[in-house]
Protein backbone atom coordinates (compact mmCIF):
# COMPACT_ATOMS: atom_id res chain seq x y z
CA UNK A 1 0.00 0.00 0.00
CA UNK A 2 1.44 3.38 -0.95
CA UNK A 3 2.02 6.03 1.75
CA UNK A 4 -0.73 8.23 0.27
CA UNK A 5 -3.29 5.40 0.37
CA UNK A 6 -2.28 4.44 3.90
CA UNK A 7 -2.53 8.11 4.88
CA UNK A 8 -6.02 8.39 3.36
CA UNK A 9 -7.15 5.25 5.20
CA UNK A 10 -5.77 6.59 8.50
CA UNK A 11 -7.51 9.93 7.94
CA UNK A 12 -10.84 8.23 7.20
CA UNK A 13 -10.50 6.01 10.29
CA UNK A 14 -9.61 9.04 12.40
CA UNK A 15 -12.61 10.91 10.99
CA UNK A 16 -14.89 8.04 12.00
CA UNK A 17 -13.43 7.91 15.54
CA UNK A 18 -13.77 11.66 16.06
CA UNK A 19 -17.31 11.74 14.71
CA UNK A 20 -18.20 8.80 16.97
CA UNK A 21 -16.77 10.65 19.96
CA UNK A 22 -14.09 8.04 20.58
CA UNK A 23 -10.74 9.66 19.74
CA UNK A 24 -7.59 7.72 20.56
CA UNK A 25 -4.76 10.13 19.69
CA UNK A 26 -6.28 13.62 19.95
CA UNK A 27 -8.62 15.70 22.07
CA UNK A 28 -11.51 14.88 19.74
CA UNK A 29 -12.14 18.48 18.74
CA UNK A 30 -13.95 18.98 15.47
CA UNK A 31 -10.94 20.65 13.87
CA UNK A 32 -8.42 19.79 11.19
CA UNK A 33 -5.64 19.96 13.76
CA UNK A 34 -7.36 17.31 15.88
CA UNK A 35 -8.11 15.19 12.81
CA UNK A 36 -4.45 15.31 11.74
CA UNK A 37 -3.33 14.36 15.26
CA UNK A 38 -5.88 11.54 15.40
CA UNK A 39 -4.68 10.19 12.03
CA UNK A 40 -1.01 10.70 12.97
CA UNK A 41 -0.39 12.74 9.84
CA UNK A 42 0.97 16.27 9.48
CA UNK A 43 -1.68 18.96 9.25
CA UNK A 44 -0.53 19.97 5.80
CA UNK A 45 -1.47 16.47 4.58
CA UNK A 46 -5.08 17.60 5.00
CA UNK A 47 -4.62 21.17 3.83
CA UNK A 48 -2.47 20.38 0.77
CA UNK A 49 -2.57 16.71 -0.30
CA UNK A 50 -6.04 15.57 0.77
CA UNK A 51 -8.29 18.58 0.37
CA UNK A 52 -11.20 16.30 -0.49
CA UNK A 53 -10.92 14.57 2.90
CA UNK A 54 -10.65 17.91 4.69
CA UNK A 55 -13.80 19.12 2.92
CA UNK A 56 -15.54 15.82 3.67
CA UNK A 57 -14.68 16.20 7.36
CA UNK A 58 -16.06 19.75 7.44
CA UNK A 59 -19.20 18.57 5.68
CA UNK A 60 -19.70 15.84 8.29
CA UNK A 61 -19.19 18.37 11.08
CA UNK A 62 -21.72 20.68 9.45
CA UNK A 63 -24.23 17.81 9.13
CA UNK A 64 -24.07 17.28 12.88
CA UNK A 65 -25.54 20.75 13.28
CA UNK A 66 -23.09 21.60 16.03
CA UNK A 67 -20.71 24.49 15.73
CA UNK A 68 -17.05 23.61 15.52
CA UNK A 69 -14.80 24.16 18.50
CA UNK A 70 -13.16 27.04 16.66
CA UNK A 71 -16.55 28.65 16.07
CA UNK A 72 -17.54 28.27 19.73
CA UNK A 73 -14.21 29.74 20.82
CA UNK A 74 -14.57 32.66 18.40
CA UNK A 75 -18.15 33.35 19.50
CA UNK A 76 -17.01 33.51 23.13
CA UNK A 77 -14.22 35.85 22.11
CA UNK A 78 -16.70 38.08 20.27
CA UNK A 79 -18.91 38.31 23.36
CA UNK A 80 -15.90 39.21 25.51
CA UNK A 81 -14.74 41.84 23.02
CA UNK A 82 -18.21 43.38 22.90
CA UNK A 83 -18.23 43.59 26.70
CA UNK A 84 -14.80 45.23 26.67
CA UNK A 85 -15.95 47.66 24.00
CA UNK A 86 -18.96 48.67 26.08
CA UNK A 87 -16.74 49.13 29.14
CA UNK A 88 -14.35 51.27 27.11
CA UNK A 89 -17.25 53.33 25.74
CA UNK A 90 -18.57 54.02 29.24
CA UNK A 91 -15.08 54.95 30.45
CA UNK A 92 -14.63 57.27 27.48
CA UNK A 93 -17.89 59.08 28.28
CA UNK A 94 -16.74 59.51 31.88
CA UNK A 95 -13.31 60.76 30.82
CA UNK A 96 -14.85 63.31 28.46
CA UNK A 97 -17.05 64.64 31.26
CA UNK A 98 -14.02 64.80 33.58
CA UNK A 99 -12.06 66.67 30.91
CA UNK A 100 -14.78 69.33 30.64
CA UNK A 101 -14.80 69.79 34.42
CA UNK A 102 -11.00 70.04 34.50
CA UNK A 103 -11.01 72.64 31.73
CA UNK A 104 -13.45 74.76 33.73
CA UNK A 105 -11.30 74.43 36.87
CA UNK A 106 -8.12 75.37 35.01
CA UNK A 107 -9.85 78.42 33.53
CA UNK A 108 -11.09 79.49 36.98
CA UNK A 109 -7.66 79.03 38.54
CA UNK A 110 -6.03 80.96 35.69
CA UNK A 111 -8.42 83.86 36.24
CA UNK A 112 -7.80 83.86 40.01
CA UNK A 113 -4.04 83.69 39.45
CA UNK A 114 -4.19 86.65 37.07
CA UNK A 115 -6.18 88.68 39.61
CA UNK A 116 -3.72 87.89 42.41
CA UNK A 117 -0.75 88.90 40.23
CA UNK A 118 -2.47 92.19 39.41
CA UNK A 119 -3.06 92.85 43.10
CA UNK A 120 0.59 92.16 43.89
CA UNK A 121 1.78 94.43 41.08
CA UNK A 122 -0.48 97.35 42.06
CA UNK A 123 0.98 99.76 44.61
CA UNK A 124 -0.86 99.42 47.88
CA UNK A 125 -1.08 101.71 50.86
CA UNK A 126 2.21 102.13 52.67
CA UNK A 127 2.08 101.56 56.39
CA UNK A 128 4.73 103.49 58.31
CA UNK A 129 5.33 103.07 61.92
CA UNK A 130 6.43 106.01 63.95
CA UNK A 131 9.20 105.41 66.43
CA UNK A 132 6.96 106.29 69.33
CA UNK A 133 4.31 103.74 68.40
CA UNK A 134 4.55 100.19 69.71
CA UNK A 135 5.76 97.72 67.12
CA UNK A 136 3.57 94.77 66.27
CA UNK A 137 5.07 91.41 67.17
CA UNK A 138 7.60 90.23 64.64
CA UNK A 139 9.03 93.69 63.71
Amino acid sequence: MSPALDERDRIRAAMDRIMAGAPEHSNGALTIVALAAEASVPRNALTQRHLDLKNEFYAKVKERGQPTDAEVRLRKRIVKLKELRETDRAELVELRADREALVRIVNQLTLENRQLRQQLAAPGPVVRLLPSQPHPPGY
